[in-house]
């Protein structure tokens, strides 16, 4: 469809916003309304008010400056009473063309009162031609009515986005509504054309409090779409799933009794519920598809080694795929241990192996001669191929995208997929993200372990944590100390690591073993680092985040963060999980420099809980859900008009409606109707393969 208005200069501003169609333009919501409404004769203006008046040009001048470079345009407006206001632009010579005597204008701006010349004034008001014949208060798009404030798109202002959309709006043809009939009369929903005209170009005499809330009929209905196709496409694809042809493992006493053989410990009262969740889906013919959420040392892996116990046992071969190489070597090292005395071979296969060790490792997966491969993205790269590939694991999710989970799972045919996480995910970004998941949660942490007390110190005290360090260490215990750089010229000047180790093990700590891990060092020096750190050969680690996931050393009991007001809260919490894994009582110390009011509320939320989920929601209500996730996280849909955190209760209320019209449609066509309009209209936009 022609878009008046957008020419191809335009266009291609445009489309760096995502905007390529028509429908993209109808639905890229306004961020805000102002109420313009409120016309006012110029003799009633008040000093220091938003104000829209309707007034008439008499004469335009230029004041003249020393500095010649400031042009100045005063132009003198009058109303029927005979009022004046004077209007004020910089740089805007092209006013005098088209603010000729006689000119009916709108005005939109600030009320001043010159002292000087002892008359009212506007600098820089929002201004809007009137044309003649017509009714005033219709005419106007910007000014004398509720007015709609869009995020610019390049070049295109939000005065241009109002002229185009009034465009679009005018020559917009009925439209067909695929909303069911009966959820728009249930919930009283206005139908889709006139939703669309009220969320632009709101009517006279809308509240516009609801509006700025995004709670105005036109937006609810607008927003409950989006999450309703969304959900619909989850619960279509998560329906599908169930009915495809799976594996149903038989779990045998042989299984049962291997298992009982790897426990290095009674399980939890969580980690059996869980297991039991596992093991049900495993058992059931259509292919598993959970995700394990469960805060650090809750027990994952252990619950995911008895996954695998269960696909080994019979007959089939089972893959764990994680996002570093230190967490991958450590899955390694750990299901090696495991596995090895049951009789289970196990290969590893990382981007850091020589290529003779990766094509040996690849045809001990490809014969069956290796019954679980443990590696990075590695594991999912063309040429490497599995004899019974049963059970696919995914380890820390959230550094992946569904892209990467459907890789492994193309590794086998129609294998059980189970994806798991120390990064508690909030139920609206589950539910957004890993709709067609089930979900399993440990939240139960292993006998014995006791909770890491946290602590927040500024760097005026950094000589007692130093001090506070050595006695640690002096009793036998180890210690992290984590930079969140090891760039020198990284913005706000933060510490290096590398400086830091330096200073560190030669003024601070002269006679202790310090170490230095960052995600320059090449493989083999990672390696060397950490299973140092891991023997106790080095009792102080200088790192960056690279040792946020996958670190398990049991004696260390210290965990300094420095710059804590540059991590994200998910992101310390992840380090804090690093200590704490032994007997003895462990400590994180949070060093901050300035901290702004959100700085302090992070930081006090770290120190007053250790609970993962209440602190991924303060961190999700504190950076929202893009920064939440992380910029590469790919699994975020694109919302136009819905806002996760906002819009909570229209989420759930769209699942709800969702799953029963998936599960209990009125009629097969309506279904059918409905799964073609997702993948004809709304795949895109979600960046979802939602439905075949």
């Amino acid at each position: 469809m022609y878009v008046k208005g957008v020419g191809p200069q335009r266009a291609k501003h445009l489309e760096g916003k995502g905007l390529l169609t028509a429908g993209d333009l109808l639905t890229y919501a306004p961020f805000r309304y102002e109420d313009r409404s409120n016309v006012k004769p110029l003799d009633a203006l008040a000093p220091g008010e938003m104000a829209t008046v309707l007034a008439t040009v008499r004469s335009a001048h230029s004041p003249r400056f020393q500095r010649r470079n400031l042009r100045l345009i005063e132009i003198v407006f009058t109303d029927e009473r005979g009022s004046r206001l004077v209007g004020k632009w910089f740089h805007a010579s092209w006013l005098e063309k088209v603010l000729e005597p006689g000119v009916r204008v709108a005005l939109y701006g600030k009320v001043d009162y010159d002292t000087y010349a002892r008359e009212i004034t506007m600098l820089h008001p929002e201004l809007e031609v009137l044309r003649g014949g017509e009714d005033e208060g219709e005419d106007s798009l910007h000014t004398g009515r509720i007015v709609p404030v869009y995020e610019a798109a390049g070049k295109v202002n939000t005065r241009a986005f109002r002229m185009i959309l009034k465009g679009l709006l005018d020559r917009l043809p009925e439209l067909s509504d695929a909303l069911p009939d009966f959820l728009q009369k249930r919930l009283k929903l206005p139908e889709l054309g006139l939703a669309l005209r009220e969320l632009h170009f709101p009517s006279s005499g809308s509240d516009v409090r609801a509006l700025n809330a995004f709670r105005s009929p036109a937006q609810v209905r607008l927003i409950f779409e989006e999450f309703f196709w969304l959900e619909t496409g989850m619960a279509l694809r998560r329906g599908q799933a169930r009915v495809e042809p799976g594996i149903a493992f038989n779990l045998t006493d042989r299984a049962r009794q291997q298992v009982l053989k790897m426990l290095p410990f009674k399980p939890t009262a969580a980690q059996k519920r869980v297991v039991k969740e596992i093991a049900a889906d495993m058992a059931s013919p259509a292919p598993m598809n959970r995700m394990l959420q469960g805060d650090v040392g809750s027990g994952k892996t252990i619950v995911a080694a008895q996954a695998m116990v269960i696909a080994v046992e019979d007959g089939y071969q089972a893959a764990m795929l994680a996002p570093t190489e230190i967490l991958a070597q450590q899955h390694y090292a750990n299901f090696r241990r495991i596995f090895e005395p049951l009789g289970y071979r196990v290969v590893p296969l990382f981007g850091s192996m020589t290529k003779k060790e990766k094509e040996f490792a690849k045809r001990a997966l490809a014969t069956g001669h290796a019954q679980v491969g443990v590696g990075t993205h590695a594991l999912i790269e063309e040429g490497v191929e599995f004899a019974h590939l049963g059970l696919a694991i995914v380890d820390e999710q959230h550094r992946f995208g569904v892209l990467q989970r459907q890789a492994l799972q193309q590794k086998g045919v129609s294998p059980d997929v189970l994806v798991m996480t120390a990064t508690p995910i909030p139920r609206t970004l589950a539910l957004t993200i890993y709709g067609d998941l089930d979900v399993s949660v440990i939240d139960e942490l292993p006998p014995g372990r006791k909770p890491i007390r946290t602590f927040h110190r500024t760097k005026a005290e950094v000589e007692l944590i130093y001090s506070f360090v050595k006695r640690e260490v002096d009793a036998g215990r180890q210690a992290y100390i984590v930079y969140p750089s090891i760039d020198e010229s990284e913005t706000l000047a933060v510490k290096a690591a590398k400086k830091a180790y330096e200073e560190l093990s030669r003024d601070v700590f002269p006679g202790l073993r310090v170490g230095l891990l960052h995600g320059k060092l090449k493989p083999a020096e990672k390696d060397e680092v950490m299973g140092a750190f891991q023997r106790g050969e080095v009792q102080v680690l200088v790192a960056t985040t690279v040792i946020e996931v996958g670190v398990d050393v049991p004696n260390a009991t210290v965990m300094v963060v420095e710059n804590a007001e540059r991590f994200g809260l998910a992101q310390i919490h992840q380090l804090r999980g690093r200590v704490g894994r032994g007997g003895e009582q462990s400590y994180c110390i949070l060093v901050t420099d300035r901290l702004n009011d959100t700085g302090k509320e992070r930081i006090r939320t770290l120190v007053d809980s250790t609970d993962g989920f209440y602190i991924a929601n303060m961190d999700l209500k504190l950076r929202g859900p893009g920064e939440f996730l992380g910029t590469k996280q790919s699994g975020l849909p694109a919302f136009r008009i819905g806002n996760l955190l906002r819009d909570s209760d229209l989420l759930e209320l769209a699942r709800r409606e969702a799953v029963a019209f998936v599960e209990n449609p009125p009629s097969p066509e309506e279904l059918a109707e409905a799964t073609r309009y997702i993948r004809d209209n709304w795949q895109r936009r979600y960046g979802l393969a939602l439905v075949g």
